[in-house]
């Protein structure tokens, strides 16, 4: 909420319309297929066939199925989708982080996940809190041995956004552990479900575009490939020195800390989880400036700094936490109002 205010006062400031930016970019691809369905290419200046496609289906069904029930414009059905979808996040990040830490920890990282600098996309017409709620619950319901419940919501995940694979990747593996010790009707149910978004989108796709690699030609076409991290590499040689320096920092931090989850012998579908997600970020080309967002999503790396924090005083625990919603206030404005989430 802090966040939004800083949004619309800078926004005033600016002249500028604080709700512009939440129904642009990806949102508008979301609302064309949730009002027309998929099959729309558009040809960009580059030269680049952009076909909707690249968008996974979970999302823009919820927003017309909100548009239905209560008249909302679908662009307004979304953005309710992810305030109260961000609010079911923070719920299954604070259920994992108190299952494996206690209170103090888990409110103090749900604190982080909504104060990290790209947070205000939580509340955009995007899937990004969509994906982290299912994430959340399914992770939580593995670590707790709810395996249909998990392979329900891994499912769905799979089906949000292709980075769902790294649920569904976790939530198989700690399910065939799991058969390594005794097989159940249940198991071999969840474990059939599990991968049934991702999978069934995937080859849907393939079948309207005729192609047995459809949905990667599709990507390719966004210029979404794995290539080892190349072209990030070259992404940061040929910025600024700044650039070049801020995201060789970002980079190592963000190593560190899934270091950290290891050295901590954290539960494996998380380790799992968070590590797949942050190779997928760093391997593949695409527009750089949007893999923040894309690891939006991966809050177990929160944890240590949840801990670190939780040993602090409250009132440097409430220092701490206040300024850095300032700061990532300000930069989510700026960032939201300039370049933006594309």
């Amino acid at each position: 909420m802090g966040v939004l205010l800083i949004l619309i006062t800078i926004s005033s400031l600016r002249h500028r319309s604080a709700y512009a930016p939440f129904t642009r970019w990806d949102a508008q691809w979301y609302r064309r297929i949730a009002e027309n369905g998929y099959g729309y290419i558009f040809h960009h200046p580059d030269g680049r066939s952009l076909r909707d496609y690249a968008f996974f289906p979970v999302y823009p069904i919820f927003e017309r199925v909100v548009h239905c029930a209560t008249t909302l414009s679908v662009i307004n059905s979304g953005i309710l989708i992810s305030v109260i979808s961000s609010i079911f996040a923070a719920a299954g990040i604070y259920k994992i982080s108190h299952y494996l830490q206690g209170d103090r920890v888990a409110l103090i990282s749900v604190a982080l996940w909504a104060l990290v600098p790209v947070g205000i996309v939580q509340w955009l017409a995007y899937s990004e809190s969509l994906f982290t709620a299912l994430a959340a619950w399914s992770l939580y319901f593995i670590l707790r041995k709810k395996f249909l419940r998990a392979a329900l919501l891994a499912a769905l995940a799979g089906g949000t956004r292709p980075v769902g694979f790294a649920v569904v990747a976790a939530v198989v593996i700690s399910l065939l552990l799991e058969l390594r010790r005794g097989w159940s009707f249940r198991l071999l149910a969840s474990l059939a479900i599990a991968p049934l978004g991702l999978l069934g989108y995937m080859e849907w796709v393939n079948i309207r575009l005729g192609s047995s690699g459809g949905y990667f030609s599709v990507a390719k076409g966004w210029g979404n490939t794995f290539d080892g991290g190349v072209s990030f590499l070259k992404w940061i040689i040929h910025g600024s020195v700044f650039q070049g320096l801020a995201v060789s920092c970002a980079v190592a931090g963000l190593l560190a800390l899934l270091w950290m989850l290891f050295r901590e012998n954290q539960p494996l579908p998380l380790l799992i989880f968070a590590s797949v997600i942050v190779f997928i970020a760093l391997t593949t080309s695409g527009y750089f400036g949007s893999k923040p967002r894309y690891l939006l999503p991966v809050f177990p790396l929160l944890f240590p700094i949840a801990r670190w924090i939780s040993l602090r005083t409250n009132r440097a625990v409430v220092w701490i936490l206040g300024a850095l919603g300032i700061a990532t206030g300000v930069y989510g404005a700026l960032w939201l109002l300039g370049s933006g989430p594309l």
